[in-house]
């Protein structure tokens, strides 16, 4: 049997919702930091295509990139959220005390970028300066 499912467009004003309650913030807080009324930031979820003008504002806004919001796999983020999460009562916990992330796991993962970028470049200069050692070598038993 054939499976007819086709894999629908990404609804981008959808992404850009889940995004910012990921990260806990209002459409009144987006709006503020764009300088725009909360209609707007509503007719922006609402929408199924975003402009990449619009979505680069509100993923500054927000703080990540519009990359983010674009690549967001929701089935993804409900997985971790139901698997990684101990519930109890009204709020989340574990061994009876609540907890919340104190960190913006998106800064965490630009760190880690620039650190990978950093030390790639250390590897390229340390291997530069191993050929030219050996380029002298070879030069000097000639």
């Amino acid at each position: 049997m054939e499976n007819t499912t086709k894999n629908q467009p990404k609804h981008q004003g959808r992404q850009v919702r889940h995004i910012r309650e990921l990260l806990n913030f209002t459409q009144e807080e987006v709006a503020k930091r764009m300088n725009v009324r909360q209609q707007m930031i509503s007719s922006i979820e609402s929408s199924e295509e975003v402009s990449d003008e619009q979505l680069e504002k509100v993923a500054k806004a927000l703080g990540v990139t519009a990359d983010a919001i674009k690549n967001l796999d929701e089935e993804a983020t409900v997985y971790n959220i139901v698997h990684n999460s101990s519930f109890s009562g009204s709020g989340s916990s574990i061994s009876g005390k609540y907890y919340s992330c104190t960190f913006n796991p998106l800064d965490k993962l630009i760190e880690a970028m620039d650190e990978i970028k950093k030390l790639h470049k250390d590897l390229v200069k340390e291997k530069d300066e191993k050929i030219a050692l050996l380029q002298k070598m070879l030069d000097w038993k000639k």
